[in-house]
């Protein structure tokens, strides 16, 4: 058998491991991916209007000969992370549902009396998907932070990694550290196989957005522009941090459960200014928390510049919602912003087997 035909059915192989087995493609199989070429897309339809743009726009601005040509060091995307290409509805963010595991589940926390009344009024509300009091809202961002006070960085992301192994609520043959839009997946690893720099610029925390795609999609950690967690030392006490002097021997950093510094909207321009340096020419977001990094990477932009909003409005592999999904499309389109339909344009979102629950 010639080495040809052993590649072809390699291939195969691997094609029908992502789409006959039981479960989604796993995290080692999305890591897999590889995307150089128009022709290397297996997740999109193939009248995607999305791939053909971002197809065409690639091809256009790194040809050195065209008047649109955007030297390597410029080509910048900027990707959002929940509901952009990883699972946000499930009942709802990762980060957020494992702070209700944390409270309610986890039987080696006993949490504070505060966030065991707050976990057990607002779990039902969240799986029901209705709509939180503002106040329930503040109190629920300042969980996802006081659950984990004294806890080191290395254990809390031990603590995401574990989460990870849990299984998605209302989707079926998923586990929430395989999550990820396999479409959109292939979209960065087409812009990194063609001299992109990609980022994330993420409202979840650092920790818990490094954890999830850490060997799974090839972006550096330096690369992750994301909400950041308070952190203080065993010894600070009352010390400013700026005059305290931490003793190796005697102390360790750990999370203090003051609220998440929270990377959202125009702050998202504000990480991109302090950690990129430079704008963007391609964004791509999902909610009304990314319109910031999407505003300004098309605001007296020097090159070619596009974003991209993805709409969740497939009911059959993911928890669509319809009307949320129109609405969104039309503001999308009044910006000025391209929208991507999960329904029309994605052949497979997890893999064939993820369908939502009955």
């Amino acid at each position: 058998m010639n080495k040809k035909v052993l590649v072809a059915i390699a291939a195969g192989l691997i094609t029908f491991s992502t789409f006959g087995g039981v479960n989604a493609a796993t995290r080692d199989e999305i890591a897999a991916i590889r995307v150089q070429t128009a022709s290397d897309f297996q997740y999109w339809n193939a009248d995607s209007p999305t791939k053909q743009k971002i197809i065409e726009f690639v091809e256009d601005v790194t040809n050195p000969y065209s008047a649109n040509y955007i030297p390597p060091e410029d080509r910048i995307a900027t990707f959002d992370m929940d509901g952009t290409f990883y699972c946000e509805t499930a009942p709802l963010y990762f980060q957020e549902v494992m702070f209700l595991h944390r409270v309610l589940e986890d039987k080696n926390y006993t949490p504070p009396k505060n966030l065991l009344n707050l976990a057990k009024k607002i779990k039902p509300k969240v799986y029901n998907k209705e709509k939180l009091t503002p106040a329930e809202s503040k109190a629920y961002l300042a969980g996802l932070t006081k659950a984990y006070e004294g806890m080191t960085p290395e254990e809390y992301r031990a603590y995401v990694r574990n989460f990870m192994e849990t299984n998605e609520t209302g989707l079926t043959n998923l586990k929430r550290g395989e999550a990820f839009y396999l479409p959109m997946i292939e979209i960065i690893s087409y812009l990194t196989n063609n001299g992109f720099q990609v980022y994330i610029d993420s409202a979840c925390s650092v920790l818990t957005t490094s954890e999830l795609v850490k060997d799974v999609i090839p972006v550096r950690f330096d690369r992750i522009l994301a909400s950041t967690f308070d952190l203080t030392s065993t010894n600070m006490g009352k010390d400013n941090p700026h005059d305290h002097f931490f003793d190796r021997h005697k102390e360790k950093i750990v999370i203090s459960g003051k609220p998440l510094y929270d990377n959202a909207k125009t702050v998202k321009i504000f990480s991109i200014l302090n950690q990129i340096g430079k704008k963007p020419v391609l964004a791509f977001g999902n909610s009304m928390g990314d319109s910031g990094m999407l505003e300004y990477t098309l605001q007296d932009n020097k090159y070619c510049s596009e974003a991209f909003y993805v709409l969740c409005d497939d009911t059959e592999r993911e928890l669509g919602n319809l009307t949320r999904a129109e609405k969104d499309k039309n503001f999308a389109l009044k910006r000025g912003w391209n929208t991507i339909s999960m329904r029309d344009e994605f052949k497979t979102i997890y893999g064939d087997n993820v369908r939502r629950s009955q």
